[in-house]
């Protein structure tokens, strides 16, 4: 195979054919054409490098390529467009320069391609990139930045000197109201802004034990949610810094993001972005109207894997959020999944640290029972909520599940099913047995793997975002092959339908 040879992929299980006689090599899907065709590839954190190899696009019945998270560096290839089956394209996390190709923006835009490209930072996505003349700016630029970066050293100097530079997020959730007044004379929003915003907090759309959240409107017509905290509670303003600062200076699509903030004496409110379809705990619901497919489901799965595997592991030092669920994984209008609510979440003291010891927090049903006996919070706590969150999606059960003799946990409710290998009573029974059952014991098998009892046991969220992306993978194929199906069958009812006389 040319890309191994390209890259030089060392895998011990690349080795011979890779789909005769049957598909062995890990991150690597086949069809049952005769000859069998590639038609899945995962790459990601695979350590390549250079440009984008014209191997791939020899894969022409490719329909799914991960090559996120790597080293990739020159121009995105536009004769990826041209693949007639490609679906998903990852290419986030790579050093890739240049611009978008228009084509594959269109089929972005239109639905035919799922096309990720987030942390290529020279990337041009807008829909015009001009090439400017930098002959003249670039010596004039390259003083500029370096007076810049000379201020800045002297000023981080003098602020390390002063004691007044504040370096992590754990050290300020400690300090005073007086002390951290988040620059107020610099607030987006003042209190009577945010009267203003909500017209005086007039609807309601979502409420929990910080306080309520409510519609607003901005001036340029952005409408957007404002989250503002009770005024009695202590713990509500430790939260409320905690978001703020962490948002501040966390970045990612598959995380809410913020607009703005109040901290206005007694007045505490934090302005997002509006989410049309709010939370997936109300989407799963049995009176939704709204009823999520097998495909939006696993597609929900693979964002919010994405969220939480960027705190985890794209954040210096990494982040853990202590309160994954349902109810905050919100929805925009496309269904695309950001996590929310971050009033709890940890910031390790260093990067090197593998836990911090804290009282244990969240929501019951989705708490890591070795977070609750211990108090030992790491990375595995927020795994063991997501299997749990993945439940969920999985079953249409809520993760305690009300019963005449009580509450049962949704893992005792599903064990005896998988025992029994009973994947149609697992699934939830609205999708009417519309999954691809392949897919849905992977999904299945991801979420047991998070939810061991010691967190020791349990995969890295890179781990689990790369299976579910296989399982993506697997769904869009199917739903491919079931679409070819009925073409093909339309075809053979037209040419054999009699002519008339």
């Amino acid at each position: 195979m040319a890309i191994k040879k390209a890259y030089i992929i060392d895998r011990v299980d690349w080795q011979g054919d890779p789909c005769l006689p049957l598909t062995t090599w890990s991150g690597l899907q086949c069809n049952n054409d005769n000859p069998p065709r590639i038609i899945s590839l995962n790459l990601s954190s695979s350590q390549l490098s250079g440009n984008i190899a014209v191997s791939f696009l020899n894969l022409t019945a490719i329909q799914s390529l991960d090559l996120s998270n790597n080293e990739l560096t020159g121009t995105v290839p536009e004769a990826f467009a041209q693949l007639p089956d490609l679906t998903i394209l990852y290419l986030s996390g790579n050093k890739l320069t240049g611009a978008v190709p228009h084509s594959l923006k269109e089929k972005s835009n239109s639905g035919q391609l799922q096309l990720s490209l987030e942390g290529n930072l020279d990337l041009c996505k807008m829909d015009t990139c001009e090439n400017k003349k930098r002959s003249f700016l670039v010596p004039v630029i390259a003083s500029v930045v370096s007076v810049s970066v000379l201020l800045s050293i002297i000023t981080v100097i003098w602020r390390l000197k002063r004691g007044r530079l504040n370096v992590s997020l754990s050290s300020l959730v400690g300090l005073s109201r007086k002390e951290l007044s988040l620059k107020s004379k610099n607030q987006p929003f003042t209190y009577t802004e945010i009267v203003s915003i909500t017209n005086n907090f007039q609807t309601i759309i979502g409420e929990g034990g910080f306080g309520k959240v409510y519609l607003g409107n901005l001036k340029d017509g952005r409408q957007v949610a404002v989250k503002l905290f009770s005024q009695s509670s202590r713990q509500g303003y430790k939260e409320f810094l905690s978001e703020v600062q962490l948002l501040m200076i966390v970045h990612h699509r598959n995380l809410v993001s913020l607009v703005g903030y109040c901290n206005e004496h007694e007045n505490m409110a934090v302005v997002y972005e509006y989410m049309a379809n709010g939370n997936l705990k109300e989407q799963l619901l049995e009176n939704s109207t709204n009823m999520l497919n097998w495909r939006e489901r696993v597609q929900i799965a693979v964002d919010a894997a994405q969220g939480l595997e960027y705190l985890h592991n794209g954040c210096r030092p990494p982040i853990v959020h202590r309160d994954l669920k349902s109810s905050n994984i919100l929805l925009t209008e496309n269904l695309q999944a950001k996590i929310a609510d971050f009033g709890l979440s940890k910031a390790f003291a260093t990067e090197g640290d593998s836990h911090v010891i804290t009282n244990p927090a969240g929501t019951p049903g989705y708490i890591d029972p070795e977070f609750r006996a211990s108090g030992n919070l790491n990375k595995k706590s927020d795994v063991y909520s997501f299997g749990i969150l993945l439940c969920e999606l999985i079953t249409g059960q809520p993760p305690l599940i009300r019963s005449h003799q009580g509450h049962t946990h949704i893992l005792q409710w599903v064990s005896p099913l998988v025992e029994r290998g009973d994947i149609q009573s697992i699934i939830d029974p609205r999708l009417n047995g519309e999954f691809n059952t392949n897919c849905a014991w992977k999904a299945l098998e991801i979420a047991l793997s998070c939810v061991p009892p010691t967190s020791t046991q349990r995969p890295d969220m890179s781990d689990i975002l790369g299976e579910l992306k296989e399982c993506l993978a697997m769904e869009m194929s199917s739903q491919m092959s079931m679409r070819n199906s009925v073409k093909i069958s339309l075809v053979l009812d037209t040419n054999m339908a009699p002519n008339l006389r």
